[in-house]
């Protein structure tokens, strides 16, 4: 299969993660861009068939997290996006979950459209207290 070059491939990121356009080929929505992007956690990988919903941790207090898609949000470099700072999920206040898995998708809430999605290492154990985090190491590559 043929490869994107380097330089695109950062490019790619740096549309979805940043919202900046790539010059005589892709610019932002106009009308009504996304100015966040959603990241939920997983308790199973949510496959490529998957939306938001799929395999997403339940427990009591548990929502997903917006971050803003900018250059504040997001960091993109060497084809690499990763969050600038932590990312802090609500506290569990019931119930439970193990995290496999995150992703990145398009929705608030609902079955939104999954761009990137990944393991959890090591795995989050979520329980009554526990407020889970993916660290700024958390990252998605294009290649």
């Amino acid at each position: 299969m043929p490869g994107k070059s380097n330089t695109f491939e950062n490019d790619i990121l740096k549309l979805i993660f940043n919202g900046t356009a790539i010059a005589n080929l892709a610019d932002n929505a106009a009308t009504s861009p996304l100015t966040n992007l959603y990241v939920s956690l997983h308790t199973e990988d949510p496959g490529e068939a998957g939306t938001q919903t799929t395999n997403e941790a339940n427990y009591t207090g548990y929502a997903r997290v917006a971050v803003a898609r900018t250059t504040d949000g997001w960091k993109v470099t060497d084809n690499v996006a990763k969050p600038v700072s932590a990312i802090t999920f609500p506290a569990c206040t019931g119930g439970s979950s193990t995290i496999t898995h995150f992703a990145i998708g398009t929705a608030a809430s609902g079955a939104g459209k999954v761009l990137y999605s990944g393991a959890v290492s090591p795995i989050i154990t979520v329980t009554n207290g526990i407020t889970p985090q993916l660290t700024t190491n958390t990252s998605v590559t294009e290649d």
